[in-house]
């Protein structure tokens, strides 16, 4: 029975150990790809930031502008740009990131949804939440032309009148082991909360031919940058996340390895003793 118990335990090592084998490499793999993710998002901010500090400077200034971008409606219907995954063993990533959306869902039916990525997407189809854009294989390499198209549908569905706020939800790089979900409002457009001292308030631009047509052309341009800067920063997030996961895979293998070979070391000895013991007990019939 010892045989049979030690078998089954070295069977188990050798498992444990290819697992480990695979969470290691994905690590490493997943390292490389944080570093690529990480390099792009720095080459990406100042751009998004300028277009965002421009917007800012016409709102602060467009208190009397009535415009379809910036007036406030009732709500009748909700957007939410919602950015995961389109592969698992990330940790919470994915899970994270739909519920952060679902926090502020109030009413099923006063809600749709532009999903990227395939995690997203299964988990509002199965639950029959009102899907009216999926773009799928994307999250790992995201490209501008993706914000692009995701921004135009938004604003089509905006013009419309089939929605009245676009929000979108995305995973804020924090650090390679902090992941924060986050949701921003993109439409109606707002002033955000200044946190500068009030001597670093900006100065009043004029705005040709007016600050109307500005926005005409800036808002949409706004849109696709914010939506291009998450899907780069959850871009990041995700490889951070999947990281993180399989390092801790990786440890948690090893220990389970270290504990099998005690296993398998006490389950040995106890056979050796069973051999001895026996031998003894033979020689001792022979006298």
């Amino acid at each position: 029975m010892a045989g049979v118990g030690m078998r089954d335990i070295k069977r188990k090592i050798k498992s444990v150990n290819s697992t480990k084998q695979i969470t290691k490499a994905m690590k490493l793999v997943s390292t490389a790809k944080l570093k690529r993710s990480r390099d792009r998002l720095e080459k990406v901010q100042p751009y998004f930031e300028t277009v965002n500090d421009t917007v800012q400077d016409i709102l602060k200034g467009a208190d009397n502008i009535e415009h379809k971008y910036i007036s406030e409606r009732d709500i009748k219907k909700s957007l939410y740009i919602v950015i995961t995954a389109d592969r698992g063993l990330c940790g919470g990533y994915n899970i994270n990131a739909i519920k952060k959306a679902l926090e502020d869902v109030k009413d099923k039916e006063k809600a749709c949804f532009i999903v990227i990525g395939q995690k997203a997407n299964g988990y509002y189809s199965k639950r029959e939440y009102e899907i009216v854009g999926n773009y799928l294989g994307i999250s790992e390499k995201p490209e501008y032309r993706n914000a692009k198209e995701i921004g135009a549908l938004a604003l089509k569905l905006y013009k419309d009148e089939k929605i009245d706020e676009i929000k979108l939800v995305y995973t804020r790089f924090a650090s390679t082991i902090s992941q924060v979900p986050e949701m921003i409002k993109l439409l109606p457009a707002s002033k955000q909360k200044d946190e500068k001292p009030e001597e670093d308030e900006f100065k009043y631009v004029s705005y040709e031919p007016s600050p109307g047509v500005v926005l005409d052309y800036l808002i949409p341009k706004y849109i696709e940058s914010t939506i291009f800067g998450a899907l780069v920063e959850s871009a990041a997030s995700e490889q951070a996340a999947r990281r993180i996961a399989m390092e801790n895979a990786t440890d948690n293998a090893q220990e389970m390895i270290e504990n099998l070979t005690l296993s398998f070391n006490q389950a040995r000895q106890a056979a050796i003793t069973q051999e001895i013991s026996e031998i003894v007990g033979g020689a001792e019939a022979l006298k």
